[in-house]
């Protein structure tokens, strides 16, 4: 039992490390594509522990506070359920994928509450953001899920991991309209532009983080770095697979450094043009690959 908390604790540092190098990485390409020379690739690493050694310069109360500590503790414990690579996920049960679904709610929920008790008008504007724009990519990206969850009668991740077996036979190929779309939502949950209005740094100031310091924003830096490795981890592992470690690793890379490349190319959307595209076209993509499953079964 003590050997098997401390692979997980290394496993959690693992991911917060990766997570970390993931998005400094991007802030490099970003900069490269915009003709800059941009930070180096651990700035990110460099950032947090700073973040850390600082103290907070402001406390709105008790659920400014703990919004931070909720958001992370929501993405973290979805990181238990999601096969990484080799590393089988410490909880995993048939209907496991539901939770992680939950899950994923109540990390930006969990900032929201935060964020709400600072009574920021940038703040709250971020958070008004963010809620709506849920309503388009979390039902798009649910229904992209369940035509193969439909097909292989499973609602275990580990076993849409074990169903696929090798290349080629990812979900991908069989399920790629459901996988297009399923992409397009993971592009809204990631925050990626043309789906940044949440923080939306020109306009509203970071949005959510914007009264936040210290610990506080360096926990939030934390939240966003194990979200980049759950949330790209999922897709992986629904639609491409799984992996060993390192193939679980350059798959990852390769589907956020793709969101990033378009992130640096394409402007923003207003919040209403994002939810009415999510409402028009990957709905719409993800309701044709349920239909394709149904008339396949």
């Amino acid at each position: 039992m003590v050997l098997k908390i401390i692979e997980y604790l290394g496993i959690v540092f693992g991911v917060i490390i990766l997570g970390l190098l993931y998005g400094g990485i991007a802030r490099k390409v970003i900069a490269r594509i915009h003709r800059r020379y941009g930070p180096p690739f651990y700035q990110n690493i460099l950032d947090v522990l700073k973040l850390f050694a600082k103290s907070n310069e402001a406390s709105h109360g008790v659920l400014f506070n703990l919004g931070p500590v909720i958001a992370f503790t929501g993405v973290l414990v979805s990181l238990f359920f999601i096969p990484l690579g080799s590393f089988r996920p410490l909880f995993s049960f048939e209907g496991d994928i539901f939770v992680v679904f939950y899950l994923l709610v109540v990390a930006p929920l969990g900032m929201a509450l935060g964020a709400g008790e600072g009574a920021n008008p940038n703040a709250t504007i971020g958070i008004a953001r963010g809620l709506t724009l849920m309503l388009g990519y979390e039902l798009v990206f649910f229904l992209s899920v369940l035509a193969p969850m439909i097909h292989y009668r499973t609602a275990s991740i580990a076993t849409l991991v074990t169903v696929q077996s090798a290349f080629p036979h990812w979900n991908v190929f069989p399920f790629f309209i459901s996988a297009f779309a399923g992409l397009i939502a993971l592009h809204g949950m990631m925050g990626e532009k043309p789906f940044d209005q949440v923080i939306a740094p020109h306009e509203i100031a970071s949005g959510p983080m914007v009264e936040y310091s210290g610990k506080f924003l360096g926990l939030l830096q934390l939240y966003h770095a194990v979200g980049i490795i759950v949330e790209t981890g999922l897709v992986v592992d629904i639609f491409f697979g799984g992996g060993n470690w390192l193939t679980f690793i350059l798959k990852t890379f390769f589907l956020f450094i793709t969101l990033v490349i378009i992130n640096a190319v394409m402007p923003r959307f207003r919040i209403g043009q994002a939810v009415k595209f999510y409402w028009k076209y990957p709905l719409v993509i993800s309701l044709i690959g349920l239909l394709i499953v149904a008339i396949w079964r």
